[in-house]
């Protein structure tokens, strides 16, 4: 399942980028061809996201990534703190 989803991921970011670049740049393309064009791209678009937010949560799911939570209280405490000693506002 996850090799299946890769090759969805890997095949609908393709088509996103071939289609909208086609949608974007090509000349001498009627409306109807420039809207189709879109529209494959929107559809590569949403589903390259969907796959990779599924890649991402299977692999929180079987230990392969960290699941991703809220920081420690002492370790965003110390961020902050940092971050307001320092220079950065103007």
């Amino acid at each position: 399942m996850r090799k299946l989803l890769a090759i969805v991921n890997v095949i609908a970011w393709s088509g996103f980028w071939a289609f909208g670049y086609l949608a974007l740049a090509a000349e001498g393309l009627t409306a109807t061809q420039v809207s189709v064009a879109a529209l494959i791209a929107f559809a590569g678009l949403m589903t390259g996201v969907g796959a990779w937010i599924r890649i991402a949560r299977m692999a929180e799911e079987t230990g392969d990534a960290p699941r991703s939570g809220p920081l420690p209280a002492e370790v965003r405490e110390a961020a902050q703190a940092k971050w307001e000693d320092s220079d950065a506002l103007p």
